[in-house]
């Protein structure tokens, strides 16, 4: 005898990805999820492709998984995705020392993030 199967959380017609320990602050990947939230996957993958910021290419990475795994595990059609959700969450942060004047030191942190892509089958929001 098992366990009963755990109940699935989004809808039939979502599919998620998720990335965990990037190493970029919360902060400053909420503005690139920010940037895509409401888009259709096509624009958003080119938006992204183009962005300046170095932490553009993870995000890209995590939403590529979440339309495949909106192809390949829940039979979605790719053209009509949309990015509905782009959650950001803070991880650990790394804490070092740096030396400073006068034999002090200062603290220098070193933050993670984790990204959350939901994507749905759906209309563009206006």
């Amino acid at each position: 005898m098992s366990k009963p199967k755990h109940p699935r959380v989004l809808s039939d017609s979502e599919a998620q990805a998720s990335t965990r320990n990037l190493r970029t602050s919360p902060r400053k990947l909420n503005l690139v999820a920010e940037s895509i939230r409401g888009m259709k996957a096509g624009d958003a993958l080119a938006s992204l492709k183009f962005s300046e910021r170095r932490i553009a290419g993870d995000v890209r990475k995590c939403l590529q998984a979440a339309i495949a795994n909106a192809e390949n595990n829940h039979e979605l059609d790719v053209d009509r995705l949309v990015v509905a959700e782009a959650h950001v969450g803070k991880g650990l942060v790394m804490k070092r020392m740096m030396p400073r004047a006068r034999g002090r030191s200062g603290r220098i942190n070193k933050p993670f993030s984790h990204l959350t892509i939901i994507v749905r089958e759906g209309e563009e929001k206006a």
